[in-house]
Order: C-alpha cells, then structure tokens, then sequence
C-alpha cells in the first residue's frame, strides 16, 4: 500500500470564515496594476488593492494547496509499513511510449476503437502466454526486471532505495488477457463508488502503450448516468508536471538556468515580507524550497466564486501581500504559489501564453486530443465528461455539483483538463525520452525530503513509496474532481480520479482524520503495481 499518494489541496477547511462572493472589494478600477500590451508591469501598492489582495490571499487557501495536517499523521506512519525486498523496483530511466484510449461510454468492457488493432495483437499474445505457463513466467521475469538510475545527490529518492532496485515484483499482472485486466480495474474502483465516492475513472497502460480502461458509480447524479469512459476531468495539480517539463525546455534550450535567481526572469516582482526573489531559484519554485507565501489561510465559499476570473499576476500580487514562510532553501513546503510564478516565468521567457506553450511543446507532439488548459474565462469541460460535486463547507455533507466553474484561481499550479488515459501517456513520456533529454529527467529526479507527503519531491514531481518500490507521478485535487497517477518501475501507468474530493466523503475523511490516507490510494497501488 502506497504509504501516501496525493496531495490534499483543498479540504480540511473550517466554518470559521467565509469569504463573500466578490474576490475583490468593490470600487477598484483605478486600482489595475501597470500592463503593457499584456506584458507583466509593476505591482499597484494602492490602499484599496492592497486590502484587495490581502483578501485573495485570504480567501485562496483552500483551493489547491497541501493539507499538511491530513498527510502529515500519514507520513508519521512510513516506517511502520514493511515493503517486502522482493517486491520493492525502482523506476528505470527509460520507460516505454504509451498509446491513448480512445473514447467511448459506459461500458467498461468496450474494446477502444482507437487501439482495436493493437488490442487483438495483445489479446492474441495473451492467449499465447496463458496457454504456456512457462512462457507466461519467462515474460514476468524480463518485464519486472528494473533497472538502477544514476544518483545525482544524497537527497533523491534512487538514495534511500537503490539496494532494492535490482530486484523486481513478482506479483505483475503480466499475461492477462484485456478482458480480465478490465474486470480487475473495474472491480478496484468500484470499492471507491461502494465507499461513497459518486463516480470514478480509470485506466491503466502497459510499457507498450497497451490501455484498457473503466468506469464506476455515477457520472451525473441527476441522470443517473455512467461516467463516460475516459472522460475529460479536471487534473488539477497535475499540471504541475506539465509547467515542470516546459521549463525543462526551456532549460534545455538555454532560455533558463535552474539555479538561476527568479529576479533574472521576473526583475521588481518576487518580492514582499522576507521575500527576495533575487535570493529564490528557479530550481526552489519548482521543488518548492522557495519559502514563498502560500495562497492563504482563510476559507473559501468555491460555490459562491465559481463564475469568477483572477488574473495569475492577481493571484501572485496577493500571495506577495503575506511574509515569506521561511528562507529560501530552508525546508520543503509544498506551495502552489511557486507555480503560478513559473506560469509566468514562462510566459515572460518565450513571449507568448503558457497554455499555447503546453499546447504546441507537449500536447500536439504527443498527440493528446483531450488535454488543454482552459482559455480565460472558460468554465465548462470541452468533451465528454462527468460531473464533478462538492459540499458547500468543504466537509462531509450534501454534494453539488460544481463541474462549470472558472478555475483562473489555479492557472499553472492545477487548471488543467485531461483523461485517465492521457495522462498515462504524458507521464510515461516525460521519463522515456519523447520530451526531454535523460540529462533533464536526471534533473527531475532530484528530490527533498517531503515528509509530509510520505515521499519525496523533484522538480514537478512526486516520488512515492509503494508496494512495488518507488513510483513517480503526481496527482491532484480541486472542487469536484480527485486524481492520482503514478509510472511503476516497469513502466506501467496508471491513473485514478474520482468526481468528488476525500475530504468531502465521509469514511474517506474519517480515515484521513486516523492518519490512514487509504482508499483512493490503496486502488492506484493496486493497479500501477498489479497487486
């Protein structure tokens, strides 16, 4: 069992406070900071903004940032977890390539007609292996062989489990036939609809880029309909790792040095109470070292703000109105602000959108057809999808649904919509070359200690113990939609989502609140390890 996978983004909010409607008080428009033709400009520090952003800050804590409370019983708990060393891998540098699932409802057990081709060829040499028990072993054994990767520092992952990388699971899933892999996923998250989640998705794809995928519960309360299978849902900080390789490009185009000061990129706007951006690294931002405020501590009526648009400098301006956490690269401290201020690094850089970046340097290569940040002001999910829900406190409690709503509060640090399948495929391609050079995933691995999370954190990317050793990935959460990826030692992927947070079901919260972090999770272990 993964010892924790996800990190709480926005729960565990309090009736304390509540935030009005508006984001901003009213009779500001004198107030808009400097632009020029859209570029970045010098921050207003009028009375009536400052008051203004003083109340974003206030007001943006629980939208996508970590929940240390919820995890932090959980990593308190890592040593108690034995892994067996015969199970434990670690991932290899050179994961295969994935294909995308196409799109289709309901049913999980339909075959997508966008692999029809590869998934008779998988059927047939899965017939093949099944009727050889000893061919089926010799496949386990080179498929479940995994492969050491460098060191770079003391403080990676590869560090603490590098004595276990030379073995691998026996436990894979390897030489079943589609149909039984399907009935397997949809079995595993159907426990999370059984345990009160509305709905969930899934799908998970082999190193060769073989999916198969599957739905559960509900996708519209109202209807009664299924989630479509593969639908569009919203990744929410899983978009971290989508900024994480773009300024990886960048870097490896000789645009930006990781260890280079903020303030060489963004000159006069990373500063504030303690804050110093010509102290803070690009690297800091992007393993959240950096110290910056985090959005806030108030509460937040999502339902109350849902139709409403703030600009990603807005959002910074207000974070920067709060003293810094503490000195640059004293400590990890998972902040969505250090990405928003990398979306507009990127930005500042290349000159033009980021969402247009993320389009033309990794979405279109990689031929995702269902992945895209939304455009300013969009507030509905382009494709088939289902819908997500919430409870108004944040807390246990009726459900509504919230899937329309402007999500311009996350921007870089989690505004992104993808599918299950999709995102496999963009996570298997970040470590096997289609995106970046092993040079920059090497970079990517380098971690701190996260102990908060139960793992540890590079550079837009998570390191997670599981049952079948380190596994990398990240995952999400946001009003509505809940999602988990992870890529396995063998290059399995695999990626769960359900349509309603763990803070807002109630034996999920009650685990949370025993320090047990358990159902969600315990389904991602179970498939990206073929448990």
């Amino acid at each position: 069992m993964l010892l924790l996978f996800g990190s709480r983004e926005t729960g565990g909010m309090s009736n304390s406070k509540k935030t009005t409607k508006t984001w901003f008080q009213d009779g500001e428009s004198g107030g808009a900071p400097n632009r020029e033709s859209g570029r970045l400009g010098v921050r207003d520090r009028s009375p009536g903004r400052s008051r203004s952003l003083r109340l974003v800050a206030a007001s943006l804590a629980g939208l996508v940032g970590i929940g240390a409370a919820s995890f932090g019983a959980v990593a308190a708990q890592a040593n108690t977890v034995a892994v067996s060393a015969s199970s434990v891998s670690v991932l290899s540098e050179n994961l295969a390539s994935a294909q995308g699932l196409s799109r289709s409802l309901a049913d999980s057990t339909i075959e997508p007609t966008a692999l029809s081709a590869s998934a008779a060829s998988n059927a047939s040499a899965s017939a093949a292996s099944n009727a050889s028990a000893s061919a089926a072993s010799k496949a386990v054994s080179q498929q479940a062989a995994a492969s050491k990767y460098a060191t770079a520092s003391k403080q990676t992952i590869v560090s603490k489990h590098s004595a276990s990388s030379k073995q691998a699971s026996s436990s894979r899933q390897i030489g079943k036939s589609k149909a039984a892999q399907k009935r397997d996923l949809k079995a595993t998250i159907q426990t999370l609809v059984d345990n009160g989640y509305p709905g969930a998705l899934a799908a998970k794809t082999d190193k060769d880029g073989n999916t198969v995928g599957a739905t559960a519960g509900k996708g519209n309360l109202a209807t009664g309909e299924a989630p479509p299978l593969d639908g569009e849902v919203r990744i929410a900080s899983n978009t971290k790792t989508f900024v994480a390789v773009l300024i990886m490009k960048m870097v490896e185009e000789g645009k930006v040095k990781l260890d280079e000061p903020i303030e060489t990129y963004l000159p006069g706007i990373v500063k504030g109470q303690g804050v110093d951006g010509k102290k803070i690294t690009v690297r800091q931002l992007l393993q959240h070292t950096s110290g910056l405020p985090e959005f806030g501590d108030g509460q937040l009526d999502y339902f109350a703000i849902r139709n409403d648009y703030v600009s990603p400098r807005d959002v910074l301006d207000g974070v920067l109105s709060r003293p810094a956490q503490f000195a640059p690269g004293a400590k990890f401290q998972y902040n969505n602000a250090n990405y928003v201020a990398l979306g507009l690094l990127a930005e500042r850089v290349a000159k033009r959108p980021i969402a247009e970046q993320i389009e033309t340097k990794i979405v279109k290569p990689l031929g995702l057809k269902h992945t895209y940040m939304p455009a300013p002001g969009e507030k509905t999910i382009r494709g088939k999808h289902p819908h997500g829900y919430h409870t108004r406190d944040g807390k246990p409690g009726k459900l509504e649904d919230i899937t329309e709503a402007d999500p311009s509060w996350e921007w870089a640090a989690g505004s992104m919509i993808s599918t299950p399948s999709e995102l496999n495929k963009f996570m298997q391609s970040v470590f096997d070359g289609s995106l970046l050079s092993q040079a920059s995933i090497s970079e990517m691995k380098k971690s701190v200690p996260a102990p908060e999370m139960g793992g540890e954190y590079g550079l837009g990317l998570i390191g997670y113990k599981s049952s079948c050793g380190v596994v990398w990935g990240h995952s999400g959460n946001n009003p509505g939609f809940h999602s988990l990826s992870a890529v396995g030692s063998d290059g399995t992927a695999s990626t769960i989502v359900t349509t309603a947070e763990p803070a807002v079901n109630a034996k999920e919260a009650e685990m949370i609140k025993a320090g047990k972090y358990g159902q969600a999770v315990s389904a991602l272990d179970k498939t990206v390890c073929g448990k």
